[in-house]
């Protein structure tokens, strides 16, 4: 009786699966690492201010920085305290007013006994320039003190940032009871990194495309539809993939200098260059002879029944 042997595996193929599975789980790591980091530097409060009893509490988030108008929007939450105040913290006993800075459109001014509500607030970004996309950076200059009739009152300030598509660097202090803060911002991680990944991905297409343009020429093939298609298609589709950019940069940007102007214009010169030699190829090949078919030698006559 033939005895079955038990052939090993081959331990080739297995390797390269580890590896790939390895490779994975790094970049999942990679990932989540930096998810972290981008949602810790959201919950970054930062605080300014005197801790006094009678104060006026100021909540402020930025909710959104608009880069080419060259201006974000603070959202403000007023909560007078201890002798400031009414029915908690709702409304002040007296006239509120608060001072900022000159980036800074208007004070806010909040009537006595009335009901104090969020107010989105415009400020001037200085520096940078947007066209610097996906590395420009800008600063803010905040400046907060509260005028109570007509006396000055402490105030503690609380600052966060809720734009996930910039980073905020924040430097809080206090003068004379005015909560200061001088705010960085610049694109966050996730932004810088897809912002690369487009500018490499541009720049691998148009390389793709010059070469299957180089083959088709040095090969002297005529007008190959389907390559005309895919490099038509890819000139497109580069225009529609360069509009997903976070944060809509205008054209003329330096993502546009590094990369896509760049990619369109080896793709088009590409698709006409293939588009004429394929013409030229196909004027210079010799037209097939028409078939005269079978000669009167060649026909069977049908036997009788």
């Amino acid at each position: 009786m033939a005895t079955s042997r038990h052939l090993p595996r081959p331990r080739g193929r297995l390797l390269p699966a580890g590896l790939v599975l390895l490779a994975v789980a790094a970049a999942a790591a990679v990932g989540v690492w930096l998810q972290f980091g981008e949602r810790q530097d959201l919950d970054t409060r930062y605080r300014a201010g005197s801790a006094a009893p009678d104060r006026v509490d100021i909540t402020a988030s930025v909710q959104r920085v608009d880069a080419a108008a060259g201006e974000l929007v603070l959202r403000v939450l007023v909560t007078p305290r201890g002798g400031l105040a009414e029915a908690g913290g709702v409304s002040p006993a007296r006239t509120l007013t608060l001072q900022t800075s000159s980036s800074i459109r208007r004070d806010l001014t909040y009537p006595a006994h009335g009901r104090i509500a969020t107010v989105d607030v415009p400020v001037t970004l200085t520096a940078g320039s947007v066209t610097d996309y996906p590395f420009d950076a800008y600063d803010a200059a905040l400046e907060f003190g509260a005028v109570q009739g007509g006396e000055p009152v402490p105030v503690r300030m609380t600052l966060s940032n809720n734009d996930a598509l910039f980073s905020a660097v924040v430097d809080a202090s206090e003068a004379d009871g005015v909560a200061v803060f001088s705010v960085d911002l610049a694109r966050s991680t996730s932004v810088l990194i897809f912002a690369v990944f487009m500018m490499a991905a541009m720049w691998a297409l148009a390389i793709a495309v010059l070469i299957g343009a180089w083959f088709l020429v040095s090969r002297r093939k005529g007008l190959t539809w389907p390559a005309l298609g895919w490099m038509a298609a890819t000139l497109f589709a580069l225009a529609a993939f360069r509009n997903t950019a976070p944060g809509a940069p205008p054209i003329g940007s330096l993502l546009d200098y590094i990369a896509f102007l760049w990619a369109e214009t080896i793709i088009a010169f590409c698709l006409v260059t293939v588009a004429v030699t394929g013409m030229r190829a196909e004027a210079r090949a010799p037209e097939p002879e028409p078939d005269a078919g079978p000669g009167p030698e060649a026909r069977t006559v049908p036997s009788p029944p």
